[in-house]
């Protein structure tokens, strides 16, 4: 279908602020391109039961949370638990950029979700983030008890790198036997650094999407060696046995160059018996969840219901 006019309006807005050339800036330039964009489509942001930041001494290094409980549930009740990575090709993106999506998160799973402040690249390249994610969600599950919740229902999730960074997680907490992840929510995941699948080259600098220049930009921020884009760590998609991974709810959008990736990972995680549901989301367009579509709460409605059904399978049919 053509793209929603929801979705065309933004693209024009974006077009306007030049933000297709982010890849001729310095790291820190875009950042801060990033967070005024931010600032100008944030709205009122929803309510939550409560809301704190804090440090987490992890075996990666110390790192800032923020973690939010739902609105509605009592003081003292154990809550399932999602740890949330926030996208941003590795190089933006924080704990504010996706303040709102993680709020909505929140209330609509009924859960704790804590949103994980990982080190950026270049400063931090691979395989920084992705041990710091995984050493963030141990730790999660490690203070369960002083956070409130319980760490037998605890999913991961992620939206763009963050998705790369939650499938990764699972891959690292199925080799080392722990913590138990019981399912991931990966929102139009980066899975293959190859670049070679058709969206990513149709749709590169269409869209709102970023160009070739700009993939390469990412990339090479994050990591050191060509080889790296073949590590499972960096690539998901390339792992060769992707059995025992925990259920899956994928979100894909039509017009996002990054939907062939996800798309086939949810293919290979049927055939590897993992249960999974991959839901396109037609004429929408990269990170639409996190601006005032309609479909955008459709989305993260059924990203909502499928944890609630991962937490209590009795309370809702299966997705």
């Amino acid at each position: 279908m053509p793209l929603h006019p929801q979705a065309q309006a933004h693209l024009d807005r974006l077009a306007a602020v030049n933000f297709g050339n982010l890849h001729t800036a310095a790291p820190e330039q875009a950042r801060a391109g990033a967070r005024r964009l931010t600032a100008a489509s944030v709205g009122e942001p929803e309510k939550v039961g409560e809301v704190y930041d804090r440090v987490a001494a992890t075996e990666a290094g110390d790192m800032l949370v923020r973690i939010y409980r739902p609105m509605g549930v009592p003081a003292g009740q154990a809550l399932p638990v999602v740890v949330f990575f926030h996208g941003g090709g590795y190089v933006l993106g924080d704990l504010d950029s996706h303040d709102g999506l993680v709020r909505a998160l929140t209330n609509g799973s009924q859960s704790v979700v804590v949103s994980v402040d990982y080190p950026l690249a270049p400063e931090n390249k691979f395989p920084g983030p992705v041990n710091a994610g995984y050493a963030a969600t141990r730790w999660v599950a490690d203070n369960a008890d002083e956070l409130g919740v319980d760490p037998a229902r605890l999913a991961v999730a992620g939206d763009s790198a963050g998705g790369n960074l939650a499938a990764a997680v699972t891959l690292k907490a199925r080799a080392a036997r722990q913590p138990h992840i019981g399912f991931q929510l990966l929102v139009y995941p980066d899975l293959d650094f190859r670049r070679t699948n058709h969206s990513i080259i149709e749709f590169a600098g269409k869209y709102g999407n970023i160009t070739r220049e700009a993939q390469q930009w990412f990339m090479n921020h994050y990591i050191t060696a060509e080889d790296d884009k073949l590590d499972p760590l960096v690539s998901p998609l390339l792992e060769p046995d992707l059995s025992g991974l925990p259920p899956a709810f994928i979100i894909t959008a039509e017009y996002d160059a990054l939907r062939d990736e996800g798309e086939e990972y949810g293919q290979r995680l049927a055939a590897a018996g993992v249960p999974v549901t991959v839901k396109r989301y037609n004429g929408m367009i990269h990170e639409f969840l996190r601006h005032p579509f309609d479909d955008a709460k459709i989305a993260i409605g059924d990203a909502t219901a499928a944890l609630r059904n991962f937490f209590d399978p009795e309370a809702l049919p299966a997705t």
